[in-house]
């Protein structure tokens, strides 16, 4: 049994970009950094950063466009795929791209062109005093535990 997962959560580099097949179907291209921070044998604290292609096809791809801007926090879930090609020097070129299947986006605060809204308080007034709140009624009822079929 073979297994090609990838899990990504970081930011984006700089905006999607979007293309479109000569089939009709629209590609983005998202580049995603996620970053590692770890404590070395001296106690120093040590990071690093990994930059990673990630391609969007379909309805997804427009969304993402769409939705996306640099800095903005999203989670990609796909699988990871090598492509070659010949450079317009001759020489064998290869990328490897993770091809999503799911793009989840993070919170809007996290940058990009979510940065600037800030979540809504409500006012003192907009807020419902909890005995004025539904509640609910649950009966009363006993349960005899014999009744219970496992």
């Amino acid at each position: 049994m073979y297994f090609n997962r990838a899990i990504l959560i970081g930011n984006l580099t700089r905006d999607p970009e979007l293309r479109s097949l000569p089939s009709g179907i629209q590609v983005a291209s998202l580049p995603v950094a996620t970053n590692r921070v770890w404590k070395d044998k001296n106690g120093q604290k040590q990071e690093s950063v990994d930059y990673h292609n990630v391609v969007v096809f379909g309805r997804q791809a427009e969304t993402v466009s769409q939705y996306l801007r640099k800095g903005s926090s999203v989670m990609v879930e796909g699988r990871m795929q090598t492509r070659s090609w010949e450079g317009a020097d001759g020489q064998k070129k290869y990328r490897t791209e993770i091809i999503a299947d799911r793009v989840q986006f993070g919170p809007k605060g996290s940058g990009g062109a979510g940065a600037s809204n800030q979540a809504q308080v409500p006012k003192s007034d907009e807020v419902q005093d909890a005995s004025t709140a539904d509640v609910i009624d649950y009966p009363e009822e006993n349960i005899n535990v014999d009744d219970i079929p496992f």
